[in-house]
């Protein structure tokens, strides 16, 4: 018999023993069978969601792109927010983030940002985050402090093995080297050590400038390009088998799959699980371990609040 169907057992024989306590009147027993459900409840709780962490590249390290949508400096202000969440996460859960690329907004924000994180089952959570994430707010760049709405798109793809070959004919790729440049428009350097990245066939276009010398940007472009032109292949053969689903929709502006309030009341919602937090300030400071867990393992609870 396997661990799961040990502790599943165990749950199910636990749950009639509670039972024929309360019916025998006996409070010392009783207690004894809860403490022992209460310590399966949780083994098949981890057990079921490390099933769901199972996936081919779901131990992986894993690359992060925050992508301002519509709205302007709002929306660049707001994928500058995900990327601070996203770090902050990624620290209590003792990963390191390394960012890759960055173009910096004219005014504040971020319009687009490329990190790596490095960790175990970094990327099999953190694909739970791919899609659009909405911001409602009063605006901090409006004078007449009117509510905005922001867009961001977060993809999430896994670092691949060495020894898993993605084939890139050097025909297929256009590289372009140029100087490198902080936020603010501050430079790096005054030689062309940055790399861009263009794969003609799909279109899919990767920078790096973070690094200290064109080589290893170069080296860190062809990783995260190579990640890339595999999670495409494996999102096409997806595509290709569940072609039969009508309702499935590409990630795009206006599908967000959650949305964070803060006025002109608090609260972010889960729109895929229904799970929500009447406490933005926590979940946009790293506080996403529900939101993952429940999209994970397929939970659908629209009445279930994290607690502030």
């Amino acid at each position: 018999m396997g661990t799961f169907d040990k502790a599943y057992n165990g749950l199910a024989e636990s749950k009639g023993l509670v039972e024929l306590a309360r019916e025998m009147e006996d409070p010392a027993a009783e207690q004894e069978v809860v403490a022992a459900l209460e310590g399966y409840e949780q083994q098949v709780v981890a057990l079921e969601f490390a099933r769901m962490l199972s996936g081919e590249n779901d131990r992986s390290h894993a690359y992060v792109t925050v992508n301002a949508g519509a709205g302007g400096t709002e929306s660049m202000d707001w994928a500058a927010m995900l990327l601070r969440m996203y770090t902050r996460f990624c620290e209590t859960k003792g990963w390191e983030v390394e960012v890759s690329d960055f173009v910096a907004g004219e005014e504040a924000g971020v319009k687009n940002v490329t990190f790596s994180v490095k960790g175990d089952y970094a990327y099999g959570y953190l694909k739970a985050e791919n899609g659009v994430h909405r911001l409602v707010r009063i605006s901090p760049f409006d004078a007449n402090a009117r509510r905005q709405t922001s867009f961001a798109s977060v993809f999430v793809y896994p670092e691949l093995d060495d020894d898993i070959k993605i084939d890139i004919p050097e025909k297929d790729v256009r590289v372009d080297v140029f100087r490198a440049s902080g936020a603010g428009g501050q430079k790096v350097n005054k030689t062309s050590s940055a790399v861009r990245l263009t794969h003609t066939p799909s279109g899919i276009t990767v920078s790096v400038q973070n690094e200290r010398s064109q080589f290893a940007n170069r080296d860190v472009a062809w990783k995260i390009l190579r990640s890339r032109l595999y999670d495409a292949e494996v999102k096409r053969r997806d595509a290709e088998r569940d072609a039969v689903e009508a309702n499935k929709k590409d990630i795009a502006f206006g599908s967000q799959i959650r949305s964070y309030v803060l006025a002109p009341y608090q609260m972010v919602k889960d729109h895929r699980t229904g799970v929500e937090s009447g406490n933005p300030g926590k979940v946009l400071d790293g506080e996403l371990e529900d939101f993952i867990t429940a999209q994970l393992m397929g939970v659908r609870n629209p009445n279930r609040a994290t607690p502030d």
